[in-house]
């Protein structure tokens, strides 16, 4: 698995996921979008871990920077 993620993605993408879980715990977004919004939050901070999105291989993507 060869990384795709540069730092400023990581970092935009761990911070969408604390947007996205501080308005589902104050109760904005609730429901079945919550629950979804909830999960792609999850992604969001396990690619930005890893430095690696599957999504980014068919797209031949990469904001890495060699």
């Amino acid at each position: 698995m060869k990384l795709n993620m540069g730092i400023i993605d990581r970092i935009v993408r761990v911070l969408v996921a604390v947007g996205i879980g501080v308005l589902y715990w104050q109760g904005i977004i609730t429901g079945t979008l919550g629950i979804v919004l909830l999960v792609l939050g999850g992604v969001f901070v396990l690619t930005s871990l890893v430095g690696f999105c599957p999504l980014y291989l068919p797209l031949k993507l990469s904001t890495k920077g060699d």
